[in-house]
């Protein structure tokens, strides 16, 4: 929903229902409480035009992004990455380029922790 209305700004409810809801099982009334609680959470801005609320992204998908994984890690992983990726590991779900992509990232991490360290 959210990734939706980042990608078509000033979107109303009905429009993200139409494109988002219906090919995802989703109600219209289940499409406004989501988008509501997005609002509500400051991730949602919307303005009233011509009797209609048009809905847009506050932030952009990259700090979106951010702070779901953020909150997924310290709600349901009491803070710790471990336990993913020893998910990761257990399922072999990983493709090469993912694997390469993590090993890349880890790599800047201890870099950057390494000049901190100085």
């Amino acid at each position: 929903c959210l990734r939706h209305i980042v990608d078509r700004p000033d979107s109303t409810v009905g429009e993200v229902a139409e494109a988002f809801g219906h090919s995802h099982g989703l109600a219209r009334s289940t499409v406004l409480t989501m988008m509501e609680r997005l609002r509500k959470k400051g991730y949602l801005g919307r303005r009233l035009t011509g009797g209609v609320y048009r809905y847009r992204a506050e932030t952009s998908s990259a700090e979106v992004l951010r702070g779901l994984v953020r909150r997924f890690v310290e709600r349901s992983l009491g803070g710790s990455v471990a336990p993913f990726v020893a998910y990761l590991n257990e399922t072999g779900d990983l493709s090469d380029d993912e694997l390469k992509e993590l090993e890349t990232l880890v790599s800047k991490l201890q870099a950057e922790r390494q000049k901190g360290g100085e």
